[in-house]
């Protein structure tokens, strides 16, 4: 399997430091997740049954006229490239590595494209993946460009797959709205805004045709019952969501100004920074030293990115060590 950012566990392994002492920032999860709701008591003993109330919550939450749960979006990551016979597919990098990864591993013949190059491209695959924002750069595509790509892809049976996992903080940008559309899917995600990955609850929004093979391919009782209740009061709680909104703006702009003051210049989403960093191996070590674990990418987005640390003793942890980073420098 890749490795992916939350590997806490194993940064506790390697430097001797127990899990509780860390300050976990290799995620773009937000560290204020939603306070969890009682659940029905016997969420746990049936099995879950779908749940109307879950999808008309997301389906008002995200704007698409047709959504269906999943168990987290990398399920439908690893599901969709299953659905194809063998074709042409590009995606957008450097962006979230287990798209390339799962579509190679299902036999489609993948190409990755420089995400500001993803436009001269566009017809020389029959299915395009774009993560919009992307992660972890947090460029972005205008929505009228996505469904001009998604137009003339559909134009020959292909898909555009638009990954909005990141996009909660930029509701503006979303194309789920028109996902009636033939051969546009976007993805969205619960784990990042609501700051509740532990949940494994995702969504679909596409033509029902594709969310029915979609459903065929993944089989029944996805979703648990909990994730499925939870879901619904988080989607629906429009006051949590306007505040939250409010404060990852500000924790987002002084994530961003706290590395300016250190010339570095980033680029990323109200949930997390990224930077090209010419000693990003030993920028991660410097921070892992310090109990501070960031995610640390070696390949094609050589760089650091950041999370938001969670409370104040989290920005003062973060501004010692990167003052530290700065007289070793």
């Amino acid at each position: 399997m890749l490795e992916h950012g939350g590997n806490l566990r194993d940064a506790a392994a390697r430097f001797g430091r127990p899990e509780a002492d860390w300050l976990d920032l290799s995620t773009g999860i937000n560290p204020v997740f939603y306070p969890i709701p009682a659940t029905a008591p016997n969420a746990w003993h049936r099995l879950p049954q779908p749940d109307r109330a879950l999808v008309e919550a997301a389906q008002a939450y995200y704007g698409a006229p047709r959504m269906m749960p999943v168990a987290g979006t990398q399920a439908a990551i690893q599901a969709l490239p299953r659905l194809r016979d063998k074709t042409s597919v590009i995606i957008s990098a450097p962006s979230y590595a287990e798209h390339a990864h799962r579509w190679q591993q299902a036999g489609h013949v993948v190409r990755e494209v420089d995400y500001n190059r993803l436009a001269e491209h566009v017809d020389d695959a029959d299915v395009v993946v774009v993560v919009n924002p992307n992660n972890p750069t947090g460029a972005m595509i205008a929505p009228e460009i996505l469904l001009e790509w998604a137009e003339r892809l559909a134009a020959r049976g292909g898909w555009l797959v638009v990954d909005e996992a990141f996009g909660d903080t930029v509701p503006e940008m979303s194309v789920a709205h028109w996902t009636d559309r033939p051969g546009l899917i976007v993805l969205r995600s619960v784990g990042k805004f609501f700051g509740l990955a532990g949940l494994r609850l995702g969504f679909v929004a596409a033509e029902q045709n594709m969310l029915d093979q979609l459903a065929e391919w993944i089989g029944p009782w996805s979703v648990s019952g909990p994730a499925q209740q939870i879901g619904t009061a988080a989607l629906s709680d429009i006051t949590w969501q306007r505040e939250m909104h409010a404060r990852l703006r500000r924790d987002g702009d002084r994530l961003r100004g706290l590395l300016s003051e250190y010339a570095v210049a980033s680029s990323g989403t109200a949930l997390f920074q990224w930077w090209p960093e010419k000693h990003a191996e030993e920028f991660a070590h410097h921070m892992a030293e310090r109990g501070i674990w960031v995610r640390l990418f070696v390949h094609q987005a050589h760089g650091i990115r950041l999370g938001l640390p969670g409370d104040e003793a989290g920005w003062h942890r973060l501004t010692a060590s990167l003052d530290d980073w700065k007289r070793k420098s």
